[in-house]
C-alpha cells in the first residue's frame, strides 16, 4: 500500500518491502508520528549522533534522513523498504547509516529514537548493545502502540538505561522517555542464549541450540518444530534443500545430520535468525552449509533445489496475514527443480493445503495431530 506520511518535516510516500499494490497494510502507523511530533515541538537537538532502532519500514529514517541518522534493524525487508522509500523520496541514501543487529554499534549516540519490537528479548538485547554509547546527554525516545507497551517494556529501558516514564496515548499510540544514567549497574547481556535439546527428538537429542535475541521460541523447543522433526523426509541424498524461514536453525541441522550427502541452505529474513543458525550448525557438525538473509527464495536460483523445508509465519509485526506464506510458497516452486518438493507445517485452521494446490497443483497430507499439519506439494 502506498501512503504519504505528514511529519514536521514534510510528506513522505513510503510502502512496505516487497512492495504489493494489494497489501493494505501501511509502511507507518500512528506511533511512528507520534514520535516525529515530538522531535520537532521539544526542540531536541539533533545535529548529533541520531540512532534509529527497530524502524519497521523506514519511515521514520526517511523522515530523519537530513540529520544523517543510524538505522540499527535485524529485518532485511525492514531494510530494503528502507532503501526504497529513501529513493521514493528522493532523500539521498548516502547521508544514512544502514546497521544490522549483528553489527557492532555506534560509539556514541546522541539521540536514541527505539520503536518498541514485538520481541521484549530483542529490545533487551539491543539495549544492552547501545547502553556504553549513551550518556547524560542523551535523548532516548521510544515509542509504540498501547498495545505493545508494557510494563515489562518499561522496566527494561530503566535496568538498563536509567529512569522512564511514558507519556499520554494518543490516536493508541504512547511515547516512552528514558533519562539515561551511566552509573546504572545494568548487568551482563544475556544474550545469546543457549539450551540443550530435549530426548526422544532423534538426533538431535540433547544437541545445543543458539539462539540470539529475537529468535522465535528462543528458550525450549517448540511444539510445532518438534512435530515436524518427527516427520522430515529421510535419506535422500546426495540434494540440495533450503531450510526456509530457518530461525535458530534446528530444522536444517536435522537434516543434515540425518542426510550427511545433503547441501543445506538456511535462509531468513531475520539477521539475528541467521547468525543463530549458524551458530547452531557449526556447534553440531563439521558439514559445510550455505547461510543466506534474504527476502525468502528470492536469492536462490530458478530450478536449482531438490527440496525445501518450511514453517511459514502468519504474522507481520502485530497483524496477521497470509501474504508471508504464499510468497514463500511462490519462491518455493519457482526454485524447485522439476520432482522437487515443499514440505510445510502449519496449524490446521491455516488452510495451508488450499494454497498449495492452486500453486502447485497438488497438496498431500504427511501427518497431523490436533494443531498441526505436515502437507507436501511437488513441483511438476
Amino acid at each position: 500500500m502506498n501512503d504519504r506520511m505528514t511529519t514536521p518535516w514534510g510528506s513522505y510516500a513510503l510502502t512496505r518491502f516487497p512492495e504489493d499494490p494489494r497489501d493494505r497494510l501501511r509502511a507507518w502507523d500512528a506511533s511512528d508520528t507520534y514520535l516525529l511530533r515530538h522531535l520537532s515541538a521539544s526542540g531536541t537537538p539533533l545535529d548529533g549522533a541520531v540512532v534509529v532502532v527497530g524502524d519497521r519500514w523506514g519511515a521514520l529514517t526517511t523522515a530523519l534522513a537530513g540529520h544523517r541518522p543510524t538505522q540499527i534493524t535485524d529485518s532485511f525487508l525492514a531494510r530494503e523498504a528502507t532503501l526504497g522509500n529513501l529513493a521514493r523520496n528522493d532523500v539521498e541514501a548516502d547521508g544514512v547509516r544502514l546497521l544490522t543487529t549483528r553489527d557492532a554499534p555506534p560509539d556514541r549516540v546522541d539521540v536514541l529514537v527505539v520503536r518498541v519490537p514485538k520481541s521484549l528479548a530483542l529490545l533487551e538485547d539491543q539495549l544492552h548493545r547501545l547502553a556504553p554509547a549513551v550518556h547524560e546527554g542523551t535523548v532516548v525516545v521510544g515509542t509504540g502502540m498501547v498495545k505493545e507497551i508494557h510494563t515489562s517494556t518499561l522496566k527494561l529501558f530503566e535496568r538498563i538505561l536509567g529512569p522512564t516514564r511514558t507519556s499520554l496515548a494518543e490516536q493508541k499510540a504512547r511515547l516512552i522517555f528514558c533519562t539515561p544514567d551511566p552509573a546504572l549497574g545494568r548487568g551482563v547481556n544475556p544474550w545469546p542464549y543457549r539450551y540443550e535439546l530435549p530426548d526422544g527428538i532423534g538426533p538431535l537429542s540433547g544437541r545445543t541450540v543458539t539462539n540470539h535475541a529475537g529468535v522465535f521460541c528462543a528458550d525450549h523447543l517448540d511444539i510445532g518444530t518438534r512435530f515436524f522433526l518427527e516427520h522430515l523426509p529421510r535419506g535422500r541424498g546426495a540434494q540440495r534443500v533450503v531450510d526456509l524461514g530457518c530461525g535458530n536453525g534446528i530444522v536444517g541441522l536435522a537434516t543434515a545430520l540425518t542426510n550427511p550427502e545433503a547441501e543445506v541452505v538456511f535462509v531468513d529474513e531475520s539477521y539475528q535468525a541467521v547468525a543463530s543458525a549458524e551458530a547452531t550448525y557449526r556447534d553440531n557438525t563439521e558439514g559445510s552449509a550455505e547461510f543466506r538473509v534474504g527476502d525468502g527464495m528470492s536469492g536462490v536460483p530458478a530450478a536449482s533445489v531438490d527440496l525445501v523445508l518450511n514453517n511459514p509465519p502468519f504474522h507481520s509485526h502485530q497483524a496477521t496475514t497470509d501474504a508471508i506464506a504464499w510468497r514463500m510458497f511462490t519462491g518455493a516452486r519457482r526454485a524447485l527443480r522439476p520432482g522437487g518438493e515443499l514440505w510445510v507445517i502449519g496449524n490446521r485452521h491455516l488452510g495451508y493445503h488450499v494454497k498449495l494446490r492452486r500453486l502447485f497443483g497438488n497438496s498431500e497430507l504427511i501427518a497431523s495431530d490436533a494443531k498441526f499439519v505436515v502437507l507436501k506439494a511437488v513441483r511438476k
